[in-house]
């Protein structure tokens, strides 16, 4: 868990795990990337017209992805969000080269962004230094003298976001969503989730083998011998696998009951005897509190005895294992930055190369100075038509639920109130924040890549941590404007779309309105479904975790939802099956999200006298464009050691069953391109939650 603020995991459309590029474009051996635009928002030349739509629609619309932008050697795969961001990114490339290059005439955020990225992009400065810049870190873990000094270093890394053990931050109070709460909770683990350490099977072991191997090589690197490190990583292993039996798994922490315990100061202190909180506290850089939310109290039990059981020698090995692993590789030595690479990139998703330089310079820009590059980013790309545009289509969708609402035939009018009231409460963050942030006390020196990564690592951590018993900010944006990306949050109840998003294929002013419904109008139904879904329906129009369904309803509800489990546990990739529990909140979201585009655009059609009959110069009638934008939003081809990761740790179902997988709850879908009942795309049974 980030060192800065924990929320209540929300919807990402994408996801964040994978390298951004543009697949359609082949790299030259020194990186450059040749220049592109963005995908049309009905693009032909995808489509596969060979296939029967009503057999495989995913398949008619996105059959020739792959064709056309095959995944280049820097990527585990390619598709719509990737190929817009690779968009973003050669813009914000543009951006830091010119505030890179113009640092007399710049302002100071403009000269921030410019010193941050020309630093970034010093690589010979970087190897020059080799291990230096960490050393003064590793001296103080080759320091410790024993385990009572461990509260200082670990508050500490959790500045630098370096998690060993445990995540420390703020969060928005899930019962009390005026206010900001200190969280702590679990964290320290190397593979991507719990279940790594446990699950049986070749592909498995084969991962924690390669898995041990990295840790060996990074020591090594480190300075440890060869036996030394690979002692030393056995040793970690052992202490990862421990704290793996203590922590939750990912689909239990969905549950926003099972990550939210507010308890004295004193109770977290009980179940850790062996750690000084206070001592932790008092140097992690946080306000005064009395109060915690201990997101998983069985896992600091187990902490506690972790701790107690592993020798001291081990813990400074996993401590600097930690360090290393979390420390952005741009910004170290290239035999770290490779063998990095290697494990999490390679091994585990199949990337064959690393990107570009340029690349991973932008995107840590973006990372430490997020809204200096947005606002140039924003002026150069998102016009005020845009963001009107959008808000029409938001309040269209909006309107479609509160109509759809009233249709539900298995809920009660009290319930329908309710519902109705958090649907009016809804906030709308579209495009960029009002109040663009202040990085005037954030220290950036031009040709210290490395300080300036950990300056503003520490800046941000602290902001966070300043919120902790202060009111909660309700216009603040937790993404930079750029972004390619959309989400709900629970505990604000709003829909958030930062301008990155809101560009082709995705969305457009001037393209026909079936295509912004199919498209972006599909995201929008999304993310406000999100608020009704089967962890979003247990917070309130004011972000409060509150039941405020009947007991009756709630039941229906949980019958309906175990429809959709049960329906997406049947899709697989490869040897993996989908979890249909740890999928349902985004399958609910898709399947809904996709029902309100499709009504919003109805009712939009009507207004406008649009005559749904006519076809298009593509030969499509606007309801036909709606489900074909909708498909193209999930085109995609991925490695299949991705396509195994993400099926085994991400709430997102694969790309092909996020079409597919709607489609076949969509009678209207079958109406419009003329499918038969028993055709696949027409199943006897429709699952329907909202």
């Amino acid at each position: 868990m980030p060192s800065i603020s924990r929320t209540l995991p929300v919807c990402m459309l994408m996801v964040c795990l994978m390298v951004s590029v543009n697949a359609s474009l082949a790299q030259t051996n020194s990186g450059a990337a040749q220049a592109y635009s963005p995908i049309p928002g009905l693009d032909p030349t995808l489509m596969d017209t060979t296939a029967d739509p009503c057999v495989d629609f995913y398949q008619y619309a996105c059959g020739n992805w792959s064709k056309k932008h095959p995944i280049p050697s820097d990527a585990p795969y390619s598709d719509q969000f990737y190929n817009l961001e690779q968009y973003n990114r050669q813009v914000l490339h543009g951006i830091l080269e010119k505030a890179a290059a113009e640092r007399s005439t710049s302002d100071a955020n403009t000269q921030k962004i410019g010193d941050y990225y020309a630093s970034c992009m010093d690589e010979a400065a970087v190897q020059s230094k080799g291990l230096a810049a960490l050393q003064p870190e590793l001296d103080w873990i080759n320091g410790l003298t024993g385990k009572d000094q461990l509260p200082d270093l670990l508050a500490h890394f959790q500045l630098i976001n370096v998690n060993a053990f445990l995540g420390f931050g703020s969060q928005q109070d899930f019962k009390d969503a005026t206010r900001t709460i200190a969280v702590v909770g679990q964290n320290g683990l190397g593979l991507p989730e719990r279940d790594y350490y446990f699950r049986v099977g070749p592909k498995d072991e084969e991962i924690r083998k390669q898995y041990l191997q990295h840790i060996t090589n990074m020591l090594k690197l480190l300075g440890s011998s060869d036996g030394q490190a690979a002692s030393d990583a056995a040793a970690i292993m052992k202490l990862e696998t421990a704290l793996a039996k203590v922590s939750l798994d990912v689909t239990s922490q969905r549950d926003p009951h099972n990550i939210y315990h507010m308890m004295p100061l004193e109770n977290l202190q009980a179940l850790t005897p062996s750690f000084r909180w206070n001592q932790f506290y008092s140097k992690s850089g946080s306000p005064a509190f009395t109060e915690i939310n201990v997101a998983e109290p069985e896992f600091f039990k187990g902490l506690n005895q972790v701790i107690g059981d592993t020798d001291l020698s081990t813990i400074k090995a996993y401590l600097r294992w930690q360090l290393v692993a979390s420390t952005q590789g741009v910004i170290l030595p290239k035999a770290l930055d490779d063998e990095k690479f290697d494990f999490y990139e390679h091994k585990l998703a199949g990337t064959p190369e690393q990107a570009p330089r340029w690349k991973r310079c932008v995107r840590s820009t973006d990372g430490a100075l997020g809204d200096a590059l947005g606002k140039a980013y924003v002026e150069q790309q998102f016009p005020a038509a845009s963001k009107v545009k959008a808000l029409q289509m938001i309040h269209d969708i909006e309107a479609a639920m509160d109509r759809d609402i009233d249709s539900l035939d298995w809920m009660s009018a009290p319930t329908k109130t309710r519902a109705k009231q958090k649907l009016h409460l809804i906030a709308n963050k579209v495009g960029y924040p009002d109040k663009w942030r202040d990085y005037s006390k954030l220290r950036i020196e031009r040709g210290d890549g490395f300080g300036n990564n950990m300056r503003a690592l520490e800046f941000e951590s602290l902001r966070q941590l300043a919120k902790i018993g202060k009111p909660v900010d309700r216009e603040e944006w937790i993404t930079s404007a750029p972004t390619v990306n959309a989400f709900y949050n629970p505990s604000m109840n709003d829909i958030n779309f930062p301008a990155g998003v809101m560009q082709l294929a995705f969305f457009d002013p001037s393209q026909p309105d079936a295509l912004n419904y199919g498209h972006i109008g599909l995201f929008m139904g999304h993310e406000i479904t999100h608020g009704f879904d089967d962890q979003g329906r247990q917070f309130d129009g004011h972000g409060n975790l509150a039941d405020w369904w009947t007991k009756e309803d709630n039941d229906k509800f949980t019958e309906k939802a175990q429809c959709l489990v049960d329906e997406y546990s049947q899709f697989s990739v490869g040897d993996t099956k989908i979890n249909g529990k740890l999928t349902l909140g985004e399958n609910t979201a898709d399947n809904g999200g996709m029902r309100l585009a499709y009504l919003a655009f109805l009712a939009r059609a009507a207004e406008q006298q649009m005559d749904l009959n006519k076809k298009s110069a593509d030969g499509y009638s606007p309801v036909q464009l709606v489900f074909l934008g909708f498909a193209q939003d999930w085109c995609s081809e991925w490695r299949p050691e991705l396509e195994r990761l993400i099926a085994t740790t991400d709430p997102h179902s694969p790309d092909r069953f996020r079409a597919n997988g709607v489609l076949v709850n969509t009678p209207e879908f079958g109406r419009a391109f003329g499918c038969k009942t028993g055709q696949p795309m027409v199943p006897a049974k429709v699952c329907r939650v909202w």
